[in-house]
């Protein structure tokens, strides 16, 4: 059931079927390491954000340092889970992910025997499981999750009022009539410095994580804004939340010299604003000179990062 991953030796991947949806046939991707014969007794959860998939084998350190095992899931559609004839990056609402998040918890808990998990999203995986975490909270069944940890969260659009309210407003009635319409598109410069040996240096596929993206779709757009209009009226996620931001945004529209230390995607000040809506014990870091993921911020600020969520998780879990 699993295999090695295409991160090599010492990593696993084994995947997770789903119902058809509006796309056709989809499954998910588990990944974690080899197993090394220590007992963990937590895990981590984490969830990847928009043209991304998980290529973070340095989380495993974190997490392994915190006695708990790393998991990550490549969403439907996403990374290791793209297949042929289905749209990449795409879903008809990003809703639909609930079924993954269930399942991977279902393997980590009855399966593997975790009693407590950390769900850990970036960006548009932050929202997709702050979203969820609302949803499944005080369920009859248990609690779906322990604490969920969000690196740079996709919580409004960094655009100005008028993309905002009005082209908003307009997805509507355009989804439902040219429901696949590319309506944007990801400005190239953040992920081109990411994998620039000049820049971040980091190393992925681009077939998978292409600088440009793969569009934006009316009606994955149209569900975008409806998840982010939820977290504007609060949700009530009711574990403990981490938010994690870099100090400072820079222009999401064009190459700058502060792509390396700056979120070059979102704006910190709506995090920061939108943050304590989330749930009733929510904390709020700031890691001077992060980028968008902070988790591949040049040092020191990655550092600083991953030791803070070492810190939140060892107070508010291990206490």
């Amino acid at each position: 059931m699993w295999r090695t991953d295409v991160l090599g030796p010492g990593w696993q991947a084994r995947d997770l079927p789903l119902r058809p949806d509006a796309y056709g046939e989809a499954l998910a991707t588990l990944v974690r390491p080899e197993p090394d014969g220590t007992a963990r007794r937590g895990a981590a959860l984490y969830v990847h954000g928009f043209v991304d998939y998980f290529f973070h084998p340095h989380l495993a350190d974190l997490w392994h340092g915190l006695g708990r095992e790393l998991y990550a899931i490549d969403l439907r559609g996403y990374g290791r889970s793209i297949r042929p004839g289905r749209p990449p990056n795409v879903v008809a609402d990003i809703s639909v992910h609930a079924e993954e998040l269930d399942a991977a918890v279902r393997v980590l808990r009855e399966e593997l025997g975790h009693d407590e998990i950390v769900v850990m999203g970036h960006s548009t995986g932050g929202l997709i499981a702050a979203l969820w975490a609302h949803a499944r909270a005080a369920r009859p069944a248990g609690p779906a999750l322990d604490a969920l940890v969000l690196n740079s969260p996709w919580l409004d659009l960094n655009r100005g009022w008028f993309d905002r309210t009005v082209t908003t407003r307009a997805l509507a009635p355009l989804a439902r009539v040219a429901p696949d319409l590319e309506v944007g598109q990801l400005a190239p410069h953040y992920g081109g410095w990411l994998h620039d040996p000049a820049g971040g240096g980091w190393t992925y596929d681009l077939a998978w994580k292409p600088d440009e993206g793969f569009g934006v779709r009316a009606r994955w757009m149209r569900s975008v804004r409806r998840a982010q209009k939820a977290v504007a009226r609060g949700l009530t996620i009711d574990v403990p939340v981490l938010v994690l931001t870099s100090d400072a945004s820079g222009p999401a529209d064009r190459w700058h010299d502060a792509l390396d230390r700056t979120d070059s995607v979102l704006s910190v000040e709506q995090t920061r604003r939108l943050a304590p809506r989330l749930g009733h014990d929510v904390t709020l870091v700031t890691v001077p000179g992060g980028v968008h993921d902070l988790a591949l911020s040049p040092e020191p600020a990655r550092t600083a990062y991953l030791d803070a969520v070492a810190s939140w998780v060892a107070e508010r879990l291990d206490a």
